[in-house]
């Protein structure tokens, strides 16, 4: 597996893969509906100076976007077949080597797996609202530095 840019030719990937994802996750959500608003998004990601990685292995195995000056996670999704198989972690590698004092993120109330993914990787609860494009609860995450290194001395 090889971690490099997400190019604009692979939005299109990318976009199918997100959509396949959240399928999976939250099947009585429309995201199929929601593929045009990706793609779009991308590219307003890399406008406002967000990075954009994806991970490799003779295709496209998932995708991670961060807002370094935010320390900002916006979207990470890793495919259905690919679950599993270390793709988030090394995503989220990535995002620790950019930012790598304090990384933030929203995630999905009802995405079980992805709380307990992030909880693993030591971020924690700094607050609660609701989605403004689902209508659903979201969970404000922190991970810190110095929490991390704190918790591997204990």
């Amino acid at each position: 597996m090889r971690i490099s840019t997400l190019l604009p030719e692979h939005y299109e990937e990318a976009a199918d893969l997100w959509v396949a994802t959240w399928l999976e996750e939250m099947p009585t959500l429309d995201f199929a509906s929601r593929r045009g608003w990706l793609l779009g998004h991308l590219g307003e990601l890399v406008e406002d100076k967000a990075r954009l990685f994806a991970a490799f292995d003779g295709k496209l195995l998932g995708f991670i976007s961060i807002k370094p000056a935010e320390c900002y996670i916006d979207q990470l999704a890793v495919s259905v077949e690919a679950k599993g198989r270390g793709v988030a972690q090394a995503l989220l590698d990535e995002a620790k080597r950019l930012s790598p004092q304090r990384l933030e993120l929203d995630v999905n109330e009802h995405n079980p797996r992805a709380r307990r993914f992030y909880e693993r990787n030591g971020f924690f609860e700094i607050g609660r609202r609701i989605s403004d494009r689902s209508g659903l609860p979201l969970i404000s995450l922190r991970w810190l530095a110095d929490e991390q290194s704190q918790a591997q001395q204990q």
